[in-house]
């Protein structure tokens, strides 16, 4: 039976570049994601739900100080590299108000945010990307000073990984790193059963590594997608069409220009086998909640910081505003949380702070800057944001409002416009910027772009407002 007599537990679950549309329930039939299914029969998804963007190439650093502290792109400090004592985040909050909070995984931000944010945990990793199966993580100091993790250089494509700084905990050597973090929240839900503490309600946070590269996996997962199981997206080019200001960061070295469909075909098929087996790992963490008496108590989240091209617009990374990278899944199931329901409002990673804060009935904080999104989950009618600005480094700046979305670029001073109806084009193929009937969208798009820019303090002066 449910208890009634504290607040409800919070799992919560962070990928590391899924996309929005990688769940099978979405009717996605290449990928194999039972656990997500499963999630989204027993709760709510929100195909909507975004990153606001980032102003560095590691769009995982400042999605993830958004998410944890609600506050808006220009409002944290250093992309999320140092999150500052004065930004009160999401586990140091439900600490103070009762909370045994545990986190284990990634966490690409400063460790002393760690610390603050989390009493207990396990197998840390403080860094962006690894070798899977040798992943350098920290264990839990509760004094808050982490070693260094291993840093390494990285070549491009699916090179060696070769180790030049040597401070650490340890490597966990022959583990995957899905579970290895799959196994540390287990470990602390049995636990915490066996301990009989029940009366305390937890904040478990796990954050993957997966299915970012290098896209590595067990044997079983990566033989579930042969060779054309998967199908090649309808907005695949082999070259994007023009320099989108992100050409020439790591991510777009990962296979060859032009772009191959074969050779995309098999980086689709690892990203998919990649998020089976984590989908898999996922299952068992919640087996093991079901098997503490406390399911029917618990929040369940599955999101991601941000998603990835893999071959879309001719890109391989998430260094732009297309839905396929600044679009994320988002799935919440539990107590407060209607089942099998689909929202499609607007919403930002950095909504679910007050969100959470709404559905254990505590206050939002004044430094948390997002908006609840509880009234879309609990009313069919209800809005939620009406437009989202979105934002990449100093050189792309987007809008989307009702069907359409608008992206501007300026790099190395020249401009370039699009604009997508994503009513009729979901993929964001055919640039409408150019149509007569459209002029007076555009200018209206600008305008509202500019105030969100000025609204967001962005710190870009607004080049999109002339031709």
């Amino acid at each position: 039976m449910p208890l009634t007599h504290r607040r409800p537990n919070i799992l919560m679950f962070v990928a590391d570049d899924q996309r929005h549309n990688t769940i099978g329930a979405l009717n996605n039939s290449d990928v194999r994601t039972p656990t997500m299914d499963y999630l989204a029969e027993r709760g709510t998804v929100m195909t909507n739900m975004h990153l606001m963007g980032s102003m560095c190439d590691a769009v995982c650093m400042p999605s993830r100080a958004m998410m944890h502290t609600g506050r808006t792109l220009f409002h944290i400090k250093a992309n999320g590299e140092d999150i500052p004592r004065s930004h009160l985040m999401l586990g140091e909050y439900l600490q103070q108000n009762g909370y045994i909070t545990f986190g284990t995984g990634k966490w690409h931000n400063n460790p002393d945010a760690f610390a603050r944010s989390f009493g207990e945990g396990a197998t840390v990793f403080f860094g962006g990307m690894d070798d899977h199966w040798n992943m350098p993580v920290c264990r839990y100091h509760q004094e808050g000073e982490f070693p260094e993790p291993v840093k390494h250089l990285w070549n491009p494509g699916y090179g060696k990984l070769q180790a030049v700084d040597k401070r650490f905990d340890y490597v966990a050597r022959g583990t995957h790193a899905t579970t290895l973090f799959a196994r540390s929240a287990r470990d602390f839900l049995l636990e915490r059963g066996r301990n009989h503490l029940s009366n305390q309600p937890f904040f478990c946070y796990c954050a993957f590594t997966a299915p970012h590269d290098p896209r590595t996996m067990p044997t079983h997962f990566r033989t579930m997608f042969p060779k054309g199981s998967v199908s090649i997206p309808p907005n695949f080019v082999d070259k994007h069409p023009f320099d989108n200001g992100a050409m020439e960061f790591r991510d777009e070295y990962l296979a060859r220009l032009p772009r191959d469909p074969s050779e995309i075909e098999r980086h689709i098929r690892d990203y998919y086998a990649m998020i089976a087996h984590m989908d898999h790992e996922i299952g068992t963490v919640l087996d093991a909640l079901e098997a503490t008496g406390e399911i029917e108590d618990t929040l369940i989240i599955w999101t991601a910081d941000h998603g990835l091209a893999v071959g879309q617009h001719g890109l391989l990374g998430k260094q732009n505003l297309y839905d396929h990278s600044c679009r994320v899944p988002f799935v919440i199931a539990g107590p407060g949380v209607r089942q099998g329901s689909i929202r499609n409002q607007y919403t930002y990673l950095l909504d679910v702070f007050p969100t959470l804060c709404n559905l254990v009935d505590l206050p939002i904080p004044e430094s948390a800057e997002g908006k609840s999104f509880l009234p879309s989950l609990r009313n069919d009618g209800a809005t939620h944001r009406d437009d989202l600005f979105l934002a990449f480094d100093t050189t792309q700046r987007g809008l989307k409002k009702d069907d359409f979305k608008l992206i501007e670029y300026s790099v190395n001073d020249r401009r370039y416009t699009q604009l997508f109806d994503l009513s009729s084009d979901p993929w964001e193929r055919i640039n409408e910027h150019a149509k007569p009937e459209h002029r007076t969208l555009v200018e209206a798009m600008r305008m509202t772009m500019t105030k969100a820019a000025d609204a967001a303090d962005d710190i870009v002066a607004p080049f999109w407002a002339k031709e």
